[in-house]
């Protein structure tokens, strides 16, 4: 199963939580930014729709899938 993590971090005059490479907006304060994380990372783990997707690689191919709605990451928050 997959992990995501959510590293509080300072960020441009401020703070805001990061997954991977990837900031959010930010906060005035850790604490704004631990709250948006944690609510980022419940949502995250609420079960969807099974759908089918549909994606182009890096190589240029097209690949089908079916992405399953209760496939959900664990996630956690890091301050």
């Amino acid at each position: 199963m997959t992990e995501v993590t959510y590293h509080i971090v300072e960020h441009d005059g401020g703070f805001a939580y990061k997954v991977g490479d990837v900031f959010s907006e930010t906060f005035p304060s850790r604490e704004e930014a631990l709250q948006a994380a944690q609510a980022a990372a419940a949502e995250q783990q609420v079960p969807g729709s099974t759908e089918g997707i549909r994606y182009q690689d890096g190589a240029g191919a097209w690949h089908d899938e079916t992405a399953q709605g209760n496939d959900r990451p664990v996630t956690k928050v890091e301050d």
